[in-house]
């Protein structure tokens, strides 16, 4: 989780994709589902490039079955909760985010 949050943080896009399955799935706060690496491209590289300079900022991170959720600042400043899943090989290979309760948050559900 550590890579993925430093890879946001200091915006270097080819090292986030490379922590995501050839074959990865994100599902956005926004509704949006992107698929493979194409996908993850298009998804953040307009996230990292407008993020705040306060974004990725790590909340907590818990381990729940098979997953974990990280709950940390968003590119936009607000509070973020994403759940991560990973493959036999240790890459990503899905994530799911949601806003959450808090201050400058999207919405208040968990």
């Amino acid at each position: 989780m550590i890579d993925w949050l430093d890879a946001c943080r200091q915006r270097r896009l080819a090292d986030l994709l490379e922590l995501y399955a050839d074959d990865a799935t994100l599902d956005c706060c926004d509704g949006g589902r992107f698929v493979r690496r194409s996908g993850l491209f298009r998804y953040w590289q307009g996230k990292l490039q407008t993020a705040t300079q306060a974004a990725f900022e790590l909340q907590e991170v818990v381990p729940e079955g098979d997953c974990v959720f990280l709950d940390y600042v968003d590119y936009d400043g607000t509070a973020a909760r994403t759940k991560f899943w990973f493959n036999d090989e240790g890459n990503i290979s899905r994530t799911r985010c949601t806003p959450f309760g808090g201050a400058g948050s999207r919405s208040n559900a968990a």
